[in-house]
């Protein structure tokens, strides 16, 4: 009995990662075509020929599309139709390319390589990438502003605020300010830094679908605070253990930078119990939807398991 049990869950596993990665690739398809097709210069602006070729460049240069997973899974556990998720999704990933292309720039981060290649100012120069950024900014909320989805203004004000100071930006400023001292301040860095477009992320799917009720929607803010924070303890410690060529960007900066980070506040064993226990509880949170939320369940997994 206990072999075919074993056999038998194996088996399930095995189902279960299968579907997993057929249910990612589709939707990770759908949002290439999608940004590829909002990504096409308009013929009266062949005047900025080198501009679209930056923001094609800075965001069609692969990138695991896991912001644009979570808002196509809670767009269907809402119950909506996938081709209203296409702007959302391709939204959010302009916004966190833009967000990628100012981070890299020598004034913040500096770093010369993203995703493998040589970041957006390494290739186009210091000016075109900023005003690459801005472009790949403003490109999102006309996505947006132009969807199938029932509220687009309110879409549009839930995007602006977790990219605004009181959501990304704000938390980067916090973060070059090196106010972060603490694993609390770290976390209220951090929770508006990366989590806050991730938590857009989720709501923005929630939105594309039947409206749900107030409790429904905690749970989802819930999942994607946990989630969110998992994720960016996941970068602290890939940061460690990871490597250039494998993450697609310099390895070991935190540490050269005498940044703040998880794993120098915690220690590296400390941190990943945090990044699992974080997993944990945004996973047990969706819980109340049944088998129907296991693309977020899995996409919560693969926040705190990935290698890059």
């Amino acid at each position: 009995m206990t072999i075919q049990r074993v056999t038998i869950e194996s088996s399930a596993a095995a189902s279960s990662a299968a579907a997993t990665i057929t249910w990612q690739a589709t939707h990770r398809a759908r949002v290439e075509m999608a940004l590829d097709r909002f990504l096409v210069m308009p013929a009266s602006l062949e005047d900025a020929l080198r501009l679209w070729e930056a923001m094609r460049y800075a965001t069609l240069s692969g990138g695991k599309r896991w912001r644009a997973l979570l808002v196509y899974a809670a767009a269907e556990l809402c119950g909506a139709d996938v081709a209203v998720a296409d702007a959302p999704a391709a939204a959010v990933e302009l916004l966190h390319a833009y967000s990628l292309v100012h981070d890299d720039l020598p004034c913040m981060d500096d770093d010369a390589v993203r995703r493998g290649q040589p970041a957006c100012h390494a290739a186009f120069g210091e000016a075109l990438a900023l005003l690459t950024g801005d472009a790949l900014q403003t490109q999102a909320f006309l996505v947006l502003a132009q969807s199938r989805m029932p509220d687009a203004a309110a879409a549009c004000a839930l995007l602006a605020k977790a990219a605004g100071a009181s959501g990304m930006v704000g938390g980067q400023a916090r973060d070059l300010s090196g106010e972060a001292t603490t694993v609390e301040t770290l976390e209220a860095t951090h929770r508006r830094k990366t989590g806050a477009l991730i938590e857009a992320a989720v709501m923005l799917g929630a939105a594309c679908g039947t409206p749900m009720g107030s409790a429904s929607r905690m749970v989802l803010a819930h999942y994607a605070a946990a989630v969110g924070l998992a994720f960016q303890i996941a970068d602290d410690v890939l940061d460690v253990e990871g490597n250039t060529q494998g993450l697609g960007k310099t390895a070991g900066k935190d540490a050269a930078q005498n940044k703040a980070t998880y794993v120098a506040l915690l220690g590296l064993q400390s941190a990943k119990d945090r990044m699992h226990a974080l997993c944990e509880e945004a996973q047990q949170a969706l819980d109340v939807f049944g088998t129907a939320a296991w693309p977020l369940k899995a996409l919560a997994a693969q926040a705190v398991t990935r290698s890059c």
